[in-house]
């Protein structure tokens, strides 16, 4: 005899306004809530591999030898070569392979060209994710950036403004992609499973990183570095194949979950409402310290991963005399260990909130160890560059401790507002996303002024510095509580949600001084 389920012949929003489901555990191991959270890790992975790996072919694709600039003056290089002899190593490039005359200072454009995409459509992509659906927003994501990765050598002989040009699209793609994403979480993620559903999911981004940096190099001295873009977006087309069977926006409509999970999924999110039919309080957001707060660290966490990820191929091949291939294992590195961190950190809060650390304080503490040993270990890095053991490990230390603001800042949006959570992640990546256009250009300027005047180490510390000027006001805002956000509905109700507590507090008639001495009396 068949089991029936008490959901069966609901709609999504009608189940998630059942009160009176009870959350039975439901096991995580084998579950197809993570078995989303893993076709979603695969999904970044790929993604994240096709945006970086021209930062990696890059060495392969320019002169260098007329544009290397001197980043110090030592000439200590690895102990033994990896090869055993260095006459063993491969010195040249197949012939085939063409090379570009690119200064550093357009390179930085090059790199930078595919933000200024993602800036245009992160925010929206939060949005339409949640009118539409994430499969559909994602799926199309994921198409397009392969299809405009394989495109990318074509452009790049066609001339430097169709590369740009292909490379902005390819940014518009991936905005839609890792702002949409988030959307999901909304109907699959349990409350004190979120940190490491997210954690599982975004760690894909590591991941990319570290296979494109290991591989990138391996691929262009073998086979030349076309071939890396054609690997990577016929990968990603497969990618779409799984993407579109296997996923689904939320346990409702999977044809195949088991019915303890989807009983267990809808209850712990009953009481959270629908954003579908909500209107965005866009003034109540850009009025709200804690939205603001989450953004400003953003920003300044993403510059400081960008300037990892642009520039540690070049910095090692360039300060060490590190081929392509060593290059890439040594530039790798980092982000294998923050892939691990990222993965032990979201398990490590969902853990301490199940013992009943505060909310707010779990993601405070993850934030500021994420941003503050991480910032001081690259400011240290350009004092040890005689020394390539220090340099490497003090490169490693500050990639893989940036990661512990995963379960921090950057899945706070779901605990603000969880019904525009899709939304304020979108525009928090899109407002960080600025110091990804930045941090190249910016950085690409400074190489181009060191082959130009011999700029000093000291000249260097300045644009860290700058980084920890942005870094410090950010830690003291996100000291700030943490505790509400306001929803301005049309009827003119204020709809608060405090980060610690489990569920909505309608305030009905009573003014907005009102209900904050409610709220803070009840802390």
């Amino acid at each position: 005899m068949t089991e029936l389920s008490p959901t069966a012949g609901k709609n999504s929003q009608d189940i998630q306004g059942d009160e009176k489901l009870s959350p039975r555990k439901a096991p995580s191991i084998c579950s197809t809530r993570y078995g989303i959270a893993f076709i979603v890790h695969l999904c970044n992975f790929i993604t994240m591999a096709q945006n970086i790996i021209i930062n990696i072919t890059m060495v392969a694709m320019v002169n260098s030898t007329n544009h290397q600039p001197s980043f110090n003056d030592s000439t200590e290089g690895l102990p033994v070569d990896s090869f055993g002899d260095p006459n063993n190593s491969p010195k040249s490039l197949p012939a085939r392979a063409p090379v570009y005359d690119w200064n550093p200072q357009i390179q930085g454009i090059i790199f930078s060209a595919i933000n200024y995409g993602m800036i245009l459509t992160l925010a929206p992509s939060g949005y339409l994710a949640g009118r539409v659906g994430t499969k559909r927003v994602v799926g199309a994501a994921l198409l397009g950036s392969s299809l405009l990765v394989l495109f990318i050598p074509l452009a790049a002989d066609f001339g430097l403004v169709f590369l740009i040009a292909t490379r902005i699209l390819q940014g518009m793609s991936l905005g839609l992609g890792y702002g949409g994403q988030f959307a999901i979480w909304e109907r699959w993620s349990p409350p004190h499973e979120r940190s490491r559903l997210c954690g599982v999911s975004v760690s894909g981004i590591l991941l990319g990183t570290c296979i494109a940096i290991l591989l990138g190099g391996i691929i262009s001295q073998t086979l030349g570095w076309p071939f890396v873009f054609y690997i990577f977006g016929g990968f990603g087309c497969i990618c779409f194949l799984l993407w579109c069977v296997l996923v689904y926006d939320d346990p409702v409509t999977h044809p195949w979950i088991n019915i303890t999970e989807k009983e267990y999924i809808i209850s712990s999110l009953a009481q959270q409402v629908s954003s579908t039919k909500q209107p965005l309080p866009i003034k109540a957001m850009v009025r709200s310290l804690p939205i603001w707060s989450m953004c400003v660290c953003c920003f300044s966490h993403q510059w400081l991963i960008n300037i990892i990820i642009i520039y540690a191929p070049t910095y090692i091949s360039s300060v060490f005399n590190i081929d392509i291939r060593n290059s890439g294992f040594l530039s790798a590195l980092p982000f294998i260990i923050a892939w691990v961190i990222c993965l032990l950190g979201s398990y490590l809060a969902d853990f301490l909130l199940t013992k009943n650390f505060r909310l707010v304080t779990v993601r405070k503490i993850a934030t500021v160890l994420g941003n503050l040993p991480s910032s001081t270990f690259l400011l240290v890095l350009p004092y040890v560059a005689s020394n390539y053991i220090i340099a490497v490990s003090l490169l490693t230390l500050s990639c893989g401790l940036g990661l512990l603001c995963q379960p921090g800042v950057y899945i706070n949006a779901l605990d603000i507002a969880p019904r525009h959570s899709s939304f304020l992640m979108g525009a928090s990546r899109a407002f960080a996303q600025i110091s990804a256009v930045l941090a190249p250009t910016v950085s690409g300027f400074l190489l181009s002024q060191m082959s130009k005047t011999g700029l000093k180490k000291e000249n260097l510390l300045i644009y860290e510095g700058k980084y920890q000027m942005n870094e410090n006001p950010n830690k003291m805002i996100a000291k700030k509580k943490v505790v509400i956000f306001t929803e301005l509905t049309m009827d003119s109700k204020e709809l608060l949600y405090g980060t610690q507590y489990t569920r909505f507090i309608d305030f009905g008639s009573l003014s907005r001084k009102q209900c904050f001495e409610t709220l803070n009396a009840g802390q």
